[in-house]
């Protein structure tokens, strides 16, 4: 059995301990100590020890089941920096529920709650369309091509990306109705979404729409 202990500075504000045992050369287990100002409500801890679990996993080769997550909530009169004791900084939304609510919103053509979730320089792409910008540009572009349509879901992921985008991919299939009035349904599709400071700023699409068409 032997110890492996780094100590990793996340920001000013919070410090993550990874510890790693290994036993035997068969079991690892590592152990997560995460020190944090109070003030983390505790959906949203769980949320982090998820993402630290998700994140050792990725690198170490550990069952879910043998990583241990410590989160310590130090009170705000307990910790300084510079002589000056720091309040937390505010949890970022879920990217991922944010982009179930999107497609929730798109899904029942509530536009105007579907525009609340958008960020500047929005841009969206759908397979043959181009980029487009507004959510009417894609209703207009989606009016010949299908008189509605609807997303079964087989999982979301969110990862954090390149600076402070995050990134959500979804997949699932794709149901609805042809112009002419037949119905279609188990299309594969893929969408990937980039979120900035709570809301989307990118949205690209995949599907096999064009595809299942050409056989018709």
């Amino acid at each position: 059995m032997y110890f492996i202990s780094t100590m990793i500075l996340l920001n000013n504000e919070t410090q993550l301990l990874l510890q790693i045992i290994q036993m035997n050369g068969e079991c690892t287990v590592p152990i997560v100590e995460l020190h944090v100002i109070e003030g983390y409500s505790p959906k949203e801890k769980q949320r982090l020890g998820a993402a630290l679990t998700e994140a050792v996993r990725f690198v170490v080769p550990a069952a879910a089941e043998l990583v241990t997550v410590l989160i310590h909530d130090l009170p705000a009169q307990d910790y300084y920096r510079g002589g000056t004791t720091r309040s937390p900084a505010p949890a970022r939304s879920d990217p991922a529920q944010l982009v179930r609510d999107f497609l929730t919103a798109m899904e029942a053509r509530d536009l105007a709650r579907a525009q609340s979730m958008l960020g500047e320089g929005f841009m969206m792409a759908f397979p043959g369309s181009g980029p487009m910008t507004s959510l009417q540009e894609l209703i207009n572009w989606a009016k010949p091509r299908y008189n509605h349509v609807a997303k079964t879901y087989q999982g979301f992921e969110a990862m954090q990306g390149l600076g402070d985008v995050a990134v959500v991919y979804c997949r699932g299939t794709l149901s609805g109705e042809w112009p002419d009035g037949s119905p279609f349904d188990g299309i594969r599709f893929i969408d990937r979404f980039e979120v900035m400071d709570g809301r989307i700023t990118r949205q690209e699409v995949w599907n096999d729409i064009a595809e299942l068409k050409a056989r018709k």
